[in-house]
């Protein structure tokens, strides 16, 4: 069975053409994390508890 994934780009991409960032897909358990500069290479699916703290400690982290 093939899953079609709704791909969504961060809202924090760079100027221009918008191509450096990444891009996430929500999966019922996980979320697909893929370079939207180089989709075909593959992508990372992490559970979503575990994005969801990842998420979290970066928007705790100082730039």
């Amino acid at each position: 069975m093939t899953v079609l994934l709704r791909w969504q780009k961060s809202s924090y991409s760079e100027g221009g053409d918008g191509n450096t960032c990444v891009e996430t897909a929500a999966l019922p358990t996980r979320v697909a994390i893929r370079d939207s500069k180089a989709p075909s290479r593959g992508t990372v699916t992490i559970p979503v508890g575990s994005f969801a703290a990842l998420i979290q400690s970066l928007k705790r982290t100082p730039v």
